[in-house]
């Protein structure tokens, strides 16, 4: 064998060698950025997961941007490998941590939101009422109020929640308006990353604001504030008024 022959073959092995080396080390790495996301989801492969469905406010369907936010939430299940399965508000009658669970829309839209709010979020208080008004749909949270303004600036909550060590998430998508949970379920999804690296595997309640959806849709999102320790402490009760004042 010449001198050129053999550089030939040993240049073809070294380059073997370091496209092997490649390919291992960035399947490590899509496995381990795979297995982080599973864990601060909840949803090894495989694994089952609930995604609650709400009702158009005023009406019998569900709004397409909750359809949207649905999708959304879908690829994110298919993607850490898992199931899913879909369920209306008003017929996911179980227990919270068997499986992870997507629940969208607020308490005038969702019975299931609703409930979790009541147990979990105690501290978060929203305006249902459904007659126009400066307080429709505002939200009180650790006595700061967020009101909507249609279009321009409208508030979602974005909390994942557990109730015991190991657990399975509830992912509450608790917005306003439709396009508002849209925007949370898109937020999760682009931001997963950044959230576990905060949070790791712990519960979180983040207020976030959806700038002119008139004009951008679910995609212009700020995050105006962690109001985790503000939605978990109960609201105090108001002072009854002394029989003296009466």
């Amino acid at each position: 064998m010449t001198d050129d022959v053999r550089n030939i073959v040993l240049g073809v092995i070294a380059a073997g060698i370091s496209a092997s080396l490649g390919w291992l080390a960035r399947t490590y790495l899509w496995r381990r950025k795979l297995r982080r996301k599973q864990e601060f989801l909840g949803m090894p492969a495989d694994s089952e997961s609930l995604l609650v469905v709400n009702r158009e406010v005023g009406g019998e369907g569900v709004h397409r941007y909750d359809v949207f936010a649905l999708l959304e939430l879908a690829a994110v299940v298919k993607d850490c490998g898992a199931h899913a399965q879909i369920l209306s508000h008003d017929a996911a009658r179980q227990g919270i941590g068997e499986r992870t669970e997507f629940c969208v829309g607020g308490p005038a839209s969702n019975r299931r939101t609703a409930a979790h709010l009541q147990s979990l979020l105690p501290g978060v208080r929203i305006d249902t009422d459904a007659a126009p008004g400066p307080d429709r749909a505002a939200f009180h949270i650790g006595g700061e109020r967020y009101p909507l303004d249609p279009g321009v600036a409208e508030y979602v909550l974005l909390a994942r929640l557990t109730t015991r060590q190991g657990a399975r998430p509830v992912f509450l998508f608790c917005g306003q308006r439709a396009i508002t949970n849209q925007a949370a379920t898109r937020y999760l999804a682009r931001n997963h990353e950044k959230l576990a690296r905060k949070h790791a595997n712990g519960s979180f309640c983040l207020l976030l604001k959806v700038i002119n959806s008139e004009a951008y849709g679910p995609d212009v999102v700020e995050l105006v504030a962690d109001v985790t320790r503000a939605a978990r402490e109960p609201v105090p009760a108001a002072p009854r008024p002394s029989p003296e004042a009466a």
